[in-house]
């Protein structure tokens, strides 16, 4: 090697080059692989130990680095003892002597690269690597960079990465956890003398009109008039110094607080101390502070002091986050909860200068979201606990909750405090069924606070009420779940009243139905307003100011339309009678509307602002249709208790509806209305059934309408809505009638002269079609579309279908689908070939579900088909077309044929005493099970997933693993596929399905598992010794419990690679003893 000098200087030049923008990729790949292969030289080190007490160009110092993180996390084993003293003394000298004018970024690098040595050298040849760390977050020059180090131990050693062995990751966090007491203290030393050093010097504030605050709500929070008193001190004013190490600390104490179990050592004091920090976020004055400044320095002042407050936060979090919570520790949270509430109340406290909303706008965004993640930890995780605390004023907590939800300043806060009171009411729900008893106790104690809930999100969907914040949301971008912004509002805010009206249902609805009326008022009033011009009718509402209030109105009424419909499940069942008067008002005032909106035919009237009131009162008039549609199963009900005695209320209702639909199912009308009229045909065809429909006029005329070929047809999907609807009118059976009445041979002569009619132009293509037979085109569309009606066909009809015919059918595809046509589609990634040879499958899946012998003969065919002719296709292809359908084929034809394989006589397993059976069709079994190991062996997660799932269903039910085919030749074969797997962690999300599968496989004979595989398995591992085999061997303890066996194959895979890891490391030659 050159020079240390010229080393440097060389690698200067080579860096600078590599980032300049003029590089090409191709001189990049020559200098990566220049300074890939110096790294790897033995002693490399030694320069890049130079070259980081030398250089201040950062990207050298980054490559130097990396150079030592790859020695000590690749390369450690075989590194002489003498070198690693040397690293291990000088890089914490290089750290002590450089980390003030470091670069952060190197700094926390050269940081880690020392915590690397101490994850694999502590305590036995660096002792002094954590006493090192206490040292310097004791001496007040360093306590940063201790604090920094503290940070990255806790990272890289609690929960260390997968190149240590078990036995390594347990000692490392056995040592951590002794020194868990010390560091806390230190940290909790730390912030408190911070806090008491700053609060003597703070100045003190001008009286305001937050002073006073222990008010009789903080005062039954707070038991201890002293605590209220100590969290009312003013905020102390910080250096930046003081706020780096504060904010230092915080950090560690969040990492810390991730994975150590809840215990005393986290002492009252900790806890205080973090709560005055977490005050920081909920201080305006700050702000305003920085404002009225104005300089830039005090603002960021302002923004650090806010990140105290979300780190404080972060820590009580984490602690929330914990479900599991010993006895000695409930007093502690329930400490916790008391001071964060004091909080809530700071920042949701209204005074002359502020309002809530004003108040929670200053405070820094994150501060708000981790306030509402505690919140909804509360909640979800810890309120069943606390409720039962007498001194706890849960009903107190909620009227705070209340206020903070409904002054957030942002959407998505208030969609977040929106979930927080679905678990609530969740909650809320759940503890009633389980206590029936004090159902009215737990009613009562909630009540106003539901109701108060339930009026203010109504009110927040109503642009009445908050038309500024509504005009806001997006009402047209489509999201992940394809729904707008102003959709997915509107939802969860519906959810919530739901969810109110199933605990308080009067309650309710007296608060929703006026609502509707008054808006119902404006609507059915615009009659008035029609007037007939020369093209047709209009409404004669042109006055800005009007047309906006009447905007308003209708988007108001369409959402509670939403809301009516979003309640209709609280109308039927058990309490149908105890609620029918609500439900019939609610009812008859949607068959007006809708019957209203048909009649004057609003959807085409004209307007002043057609662009903003068309769209409104199409969007009325489909909603009230969708919300009678949402009543259908309560008029099932209504029709089953009165159609003996006096239906004419019930008929009246149903013949209204229809003569409201039928005027709308024409392709003049716009699509959105057109749909909700089909879907609430297909309701009332198929939901309610009244035996009385097909006699309707408004019924026939939709007969009609559809039956004719000269009239226009309705766009594809209201056609099938249609269609779907007439057909079901005459098919369904007829509620509450005997057989006898049913009418069956009158409704089949209609429905078969239904079908002819719209068949008729189909079946004219036959007498037309004198084509020369030509060979089927495979990349035809139109085979698509016929494959995609014979899988109806089959799915819905293969009985009625008959034998002879089905047989016709599944020959002729068989002929068909040839292995070079099979070929030509397939090799088509994605193309319609696939999609058809994919139908063609499900079809055949349907065939091999068919209980009974009628299908059985084609077995033999439909198995050939798929290990002869299509797998032979797919097998190599890393494509996944075709795969999922032919293993769901394969899985179908075991699972519902496992006799044709396995022939099982209860004669013969009585004599016996043990079912073993005979076997059929080896030769087919074994190539479908050879088929299902080479997947695993493929890139595949998803096949992967389905296969395990499909073997370890046929276990279940068919006990495969059990059969002596699987067990004597196969069973584990597909053990050490799985085991390899795991090994090269190719699909690790699936690692505990596997470990789950390689349990139930090894659990048939775990005598063969640990005296003939496991010794067999550790002899074929290349990459490790005979004496580390002999380790692992030894560590897979013989367990035959499901959970003790799964952490053991997860121990031995990861012990294995580290091994490996350690082997690759040693110089060549290295002789092993």
């Amino acid at each position: 090697m050159a020079s240390e000098e010229a080393s440097l200087r060389a690698l200067e030049s080579l860096m600078t080059e590599f980032f300049h923008n003029c590089t090409t990729n191709e001189r990049k790949r020559e200098i990566e692989e220049l300074l890939n292969n110096f790294a790897q030289q033995i002693g490399a080190w030694r320069f890049c130990l130079y070259f980081l007490s030398s250089t201040r160009n950062d990207y050298v110092m980054m490559y130097s680095l990396t150079v030592f993180e790859n020695l000590i996390n690749k390369m450690w084993l075989g590194v002489p003892s003498q070198d690693k003293m040397e690293i291990r003394s000088c890089l914490p000298k290089l750290l002590l002597a450089h980390h003030k004018t470091l670069p952060y970024f190197i700094r926390n690098k050269l940081c880690k690269v020392i915590v690397d040595i101490g994850r694999q050298d502590w305590p036995m040849f660096y002792h002094d690597f954590f006493t090192n760390i206490l040292q310097l977050i004791q001496s007040p020059v360093t306590t940063p960079l201790g604090l920094i180090m503290l940070k990255t131990t806790s990272e890289e050693l609690a929960c260390p990465r997968e190149d240590l062995s078990v036995a390594r990751k347990e000692e490392l966090r056995k040592l951590l956890l002794d020194q868990v007491q010390t560091v806390l203290g230190l940290l909790t030393g730390i912030l408190e003398s911070i806090w008491d050093k700053h609060s003597v010097t703070a100045a003190t504030p001008p009286p305001s009109p937050t002073s006073g605050e222990s008010g009789d709500l903080l005062s039954s929070l707070l038991q201890s008039p002293s605590a209220a008193k100590l969290l009312n001190q003013p905020i102390p004013i910080l250096d930046t110094e003081s706020e780096y190490i504060c904010s230092l600390a915080l950090e560690c104490l969040a990492h810390l607080f991730s994975w150590i179990p809840l215990s005393t050592s986290i002492t009252p004091s900790l806890l205080t101390t973090i709560f005055h920090f977490a005050r920081f976020g909920c201080d305006t004055r700050v702000r305003k502070m920085s404002s009225v400044n104005g300089s830039s320095q005090n603002s960021v002042l302002g923004q650090e002091r806010g990140r105290l407050g979300v780190l404080a936060m972060s820590c009580i979090n984490e602690l929330m986050s914990k479900n599991c919570v010993p006895m000695e520790f409930e007093e502690y949270l329930l400490r916790m909860f008391q001071q964060t509430f004091y909080l809530l109340q700071k920042i949701t406290k209204e005074n002359n200068a502020h309002t809530v909303k004003s108040r929670l706008e200053e405070l820094d965004e994150s501060y708000i979201e981790k306030f509402t993640d505690f919140l909804r930890l509360f909640v979800s995780v810890h309120l069943r606990r606390i409720e039962s605390y007498s001194q706890f004023p849960v009903v107190e907590f909620l009227a705070l909750l209340f206020k903070y939800t409904f002054h957030q300043p942002t959407h998505e806060g208030y969609f977040s405090c929106l979930d927080i009171w679905t678990l609530f009411l969740d909650y809320l729900t759940s503890k009633i069924k389980s206590r029936l008893a004090d159902k009215e106790a737990v009613l009562n104690r909630y009540e106003d606070a539901l109701v108060l809930l339930l009026t203010e999100v109504l009110n927040r969907i109503q642009f009445r009420y908050n038309q500024a914040q509504l005009e806001e949301l997006d009402d047209e971008t489509l999201d992940d779940d394809q729904q707008t912004e102003w959709q997915r509002y509107l939802r969860q805010s519906l959810e919530v009243v739901a969810k109110v009206m199933e605990l308080l249902p009067t309650h309710a609805f007296s608060t929703l139905f006026p609502v509707l009326q008054d808006n119902l008022e404006v609507y059915l009033g615009l009659q008035q307003f029609v007037v007939t011009s020369g093209t047709g009718h209009r409404l004669n509402i042109t006055a800005e100011n009007d047309c906006r209030r009447l905007h308003c109105s209708l988007r108001d009424l369409s959402s509670l339309l939403q809301a009516v419909g979003r309640l209709a499940e609280y109308f039927i069942g058990d309490v149908f009678a105890a609620r029918f008067n609500d439900a019939l008002t609610v009812v008859e005032r949607l068959v007006k509307v809708t019957l209203y909106g048909s009649q004057i035919k609003l959807y085409n009237i004209e307007t002043a602002v057609p662009s903003v009131l068309k769209p409104d009162l199409i969007d009325v008039h489909a909603q009230s249709l969708a919300a009678l549609q949402a009543y259908s199963h309560w008029l099932a009900q209504f029709y089953s208790e009165v159609h003996r005695q006096n239906p004419e209320q019930f008929i009246s209702l149903v013949s209204t509806a229809l003569e409201a639909i039928t005027p709308l199912i024409s392709s003049k009308v716009q699509e959105k209305l057109l749909l909700s009229a089909c879907h609430l045909l297909v309701s009332l065809a198929t939901t309610v059934r009244p035996v009385f429909l097909i006699s309707i006029p408004a019924v026939q005329k939709v007969f009609n309408r559809i039956t004719d070929t000269s009239a226009q047809r309705l766009p594809d999907k209201a056609q099938v809505l249609v269609c779907r609807a007439l057909s079901n009118v005459l098919l369904l059976p007829w509620p509450n009638l005997p057989e006898s009445e049913q009418q069956w041979a009158v409704r089949s002569t209609n429905h078969a002269s239904l079908i002819s009619a719209l068949t008729r132009e189909y079946r004219q293509l036959k007498s037309n079609a004198i084509l020369p037979q030509r060979k089927v085109q495979m990349e035809d569309n139109v085979t698509d579309e016929m494959l995609s009606f014979f899988l109806t066909l089959f799915q819905g009809l293969r009985v009625q279908m008959g034998v002879p015919f089905t047989e016709q059918i599944i020959q002729t595809f068989l002929n068909m689908f040839t292995r070079e046509q099979l070929a030509e589609s397939i090799l088509h990634e994605g193309s319609t070939g696939c999609r058809v040879v994919e139908k063609f499958l499900k079809i055949l899946q349907v065939v091999v579900q068919e209980p009974g012998q009628v299908f059985k003969p084609f077995l033999p065919s439909v198995i050939s088909l798929c290990m002869e002719q299509v797998y032979p296709i797919i097998a190599e292809r890393s494509s996944p077309d075709v795969k999922a359908e032919l293993f769901e084929l394969l899985f179908r034809v075991l699972h519902h044929n496992w006799r044709y394989f396995f022939k099982s006589s209860v004669l013969a397993s009585v004599q016996r005493g043990v079912a073993e059976e005979q076997m059929e069709n080896e030769a087919q079994f074994s190539a479908i099970m050879q088929a299902f190991g080479q997947s695993f062996l493929q890139p595949d997660i998803h096949l992967f997933k389905q296969n395990l799932f499909y073997l370890e269903t046929l276990n279940t039910k068919q006990k495969l693993y059990h059969k002596k085919i699987f067990r004597t030749t196969m069973l584990f074969q597909f053990v050490n596929v799985l085991l390899q797997v795991l090994v090269h962690k190719s699909h690790d999300l699936l690692q505990e399905e596997i470990g789950i599968a390689t349990y139930n496989m090894a659990s048939v004979d775990f005598d063969g598992f640990y005296s003939a595989f496991l010794p067999e398995f550790l002899a074929s591992c290349d990459g490790v010794d005979s004496n580390q085999k002999n380790v692992l061997g030894r560590n897979f303890k013989m367990d035959r419990d499901l959970p003790s066996f799964t952490q053991n194959v997860h121990r031995l895979v990861n012990d294995l690679r580290y091994y490996r890891l350690c082997n690759d490391s040693l110089p060549p030659g290295t002789v092993k003893l």
